[in-house]
């Protein structure tokens, strides 16, 4: 079994900061402005960030949803244009969207791609956020309507009128005329007791996010066992960010230079404003650092730093490149197959860990090929490499 490597499009902005500033404010006048250190989701910089992930061998990105992003499935279409094999996992939440629709919208994505979509399924465990789209629905009956949701979905993927009466939808005759092929495989997250059974029933990866290996285990097991009950096996993926240098001592110098601008206000804030989110997952995420710059590292070369002021994923692999490889080798032998992995800021975190750690992992036998190197291309007069295959962005990180 080897690892499905993926990274991440920051729709939101992106930045050489944790602090979760966005990419506007406003000045004077009312305009919006750039903020100082914020590069805007403009097409051109995801772009790059796109070309560059899938130059190095990663399988696909991942994006983002909510208030602060840009549309998933607007932008990944965009961005489809200017790549080749890169799959996109378009990130959505069933509440705000007809299940037929999206049936029919994963279809169209499939044929103008040549199949390159994945889905993922965000419920949405914060209720002033579900707001903001008209969604009203508390934390569990949200995970009920996603249930219902996706039997919606598989349904009308067969290709045949599909009836359906539930408490949250009611189809009659619902069909995609021309269904997906292939179809697209569905990631789904959820930590708690309502989520556990939804994925089990339906996802085709679930996705935790990076707990220490012991607690990925128990969710994996959990996960497992449900799945077995309703005859189905699921496949398990990780959510990370990661800081892989040329040595540990450059990586954790990295990690903590990421320290600098967290002041005890701005960790207080951020912490009581993640406290009041539904989100078991969150919950989990927040109980491994306790608010607390102290022992954040929290398993060997696993640091709980990004989760002091960013929700979501809060954790990073930091280390050389070869102990970034040792853990992903652990937590592959656990049973996690997909890796979906992000830095700050994205586009030379891209090439820090597609250059150090990918043919680590290739040379381990864990992923099916050797990337091709950035550099490899036919060289010039002058004996130097022409340009990279592709038209990617070739991009040194400073310091190497």
């Amino acid at each position: 079994m080897t690892v499905h490597l993926h990274w991440f499009l920051p729709t939101g902005g992106d930045g050489r900061t944790l602090v979760d500033r966005h990419a506007y404010a406003s000045n004077s006048t009312g305009l919006p402005r750039p903020v100082s250190g914020v590069r805007p989701p403009d097409i051109d910089y995801l772009t790059q960030i796109a070309k560059a992930a899938e130059q190095l061998g990663f399988e696909a990105v991942l994006t983002p949803t909510g208030t602060w992003c840009e549309d998933a499935w607007l932008t990944t279409a965009a961005l489809s244009q200017h790549t080749e094999r890169l799959k996109f996992l378009v990130a959505f939440r069933p509440g705000v969207i007809s299940p037929v629709l999206a049936a029919q919208m994963a279809a169209t994505y499939q044929r103008i791609t040549r199949g390159r979509l994945l889905l993922n399924v965000v419920t949405g465990g914060d209720s002033t956020e579900q707001r903001r789209f008209g969604d009203h629905l508390d934390h569990d009956r949200r995970y009920a309507r996603t249930d219902e949701f996706l039997s919606v979905v598989r349904g009308v993927w067969s290709g045949q009128p599909y009836d359906f009466d539930g408490e949250h939808y009611t189809i009659e005759g619902g069909l995609t005329a021309l269904p997906p092929d292939p179809l697209p495989e569905i990631f789904f997250g959820g930590s708690s007791p309502a989520a556990g059974p939804v994925a089990a029933r339906h996802s085709d990866v679930y996705l935790t996010w990076g707990e220490p290996p012991e607690q990925v285990k128990q969710k994996i097991d959990w996960i497992r066992g449900l799945a077995e009950r309703e005859g189905r096996t699921v496949r398990f993926g990780i959510r990370l960010h990661t800081i892989s240098r040329d040595s540990s001592a450059e990586a954790w110098a990295t990690a903590n230079r990421l320290l600098d601008d967290l002041d005890p206000d701005t960790i207080a804030a951020a912490q009581q404003a993640l406290g009041r989110s539904e989100s078991v997952g969150q919950q989990r995420m927040l109980a491994l650092h306790g608010g607390s710059r102290d022992k954040l590292e929290i398993s060997p070369n696993l640091w709980a730093g990004v989760g002091l002021v960013r929700g979501g994923a809060g954790t990073a692999l930091v280390g050389s490149h070869a102990e970034v490889a040792d853990r992903i080798e652990e937590y592959h032998a656990l049973g996690i197959e997909h890796f979906v992995l992000s830095g700050y800021p994205h586009l030379e975190e891209a090439y820090w860990f597609g250059e150090g750690v990918l043919p680590d992992l290739a040379a381990r036998g864990l992923l099916p090929r050797i990337p091709a190197a950035p550099l490899s291309a036919v060289p010039a007069a002058n004996g130097r490499p022409g340009p990279a295959p592709g038209g990617a962005p070739l991009l040194v990180a400073g310091g190497r």
